[in-house]
């Protein structure tokens, strides 16, 4: 399986499908999900305003993944994946590689044949680097889908936990 890791930021890349680290409103919020929302524009609020209208009202769950379009940006989907909050006390690892695993099933059913992940749950809601890269690339690498995926890393720290993670 093709695994690409890049520095940089993901709303540039021109793939089939971006992941979203969302919330579980789905209405946007900071670090990766702001500025998916800020460089998408105002059609993929307005799609995911409407999935809490129907069928999501109550949010989408940790540990799940849904697509809405991907407005301006360089790709034809975002699938927005809510990945859990960090809790020392509380093993939330399954909750983290449901977030991959769900992503990569709702981009095989729209028909991707690209697809580009960040550090889902590694930012502000505070998983270790160096266990959220490690349980991101155990998950795709066990959920292959069958297309090259790129993982965005945002800075080099990221990029080093990745690298280590992808060489084990």
């Amino acid at each position: 399986m093709q695994i690409e890791l890049v520095q940089g930021d993901i709303t540039t890349l021109t793939v089939d499908a971006i992941v979203n680290a969302a919330n579980n409103s789905l209405l946007g919020g900071g670090g990766v999900d702001g500025a998916i929302h800020r460089a998408g524009g105002p059609e993929i609020l307005a799609e995911c305003r409407q999935l809490r209208a129907t069928t999501l009202p109550r949010g989408l769950p940790t540990g799940q993944a849904v697509a809405t379009g991907a407005g301006r940006l360089h790709a034809r989907w975002v699938i927005h994946a809510v990945g859990p909050v960090w809790d020392a006390d509380d093993d939330r690892s399954e909750l983290l590689a449901a977030a991959y695993a769900s992503s990569i099933r709702v981009a095989i059913d729209k028909g991707a044949m690209s697809l580009a992940f960040p550090a889902i749950s590694a930012g502000v809601y505070g998983w270790p680097i160096t266990d959220a890269a490690g349980i991101a690339v155990r998950t795709i690498r066990a959920n292959d889908p069958g297309f090259p995926v790129t993982i965005v890393a945002f800075n080099r720290p990221v990029v080093d936990a990745f690298r280590a993670a992808l060489s084990a």
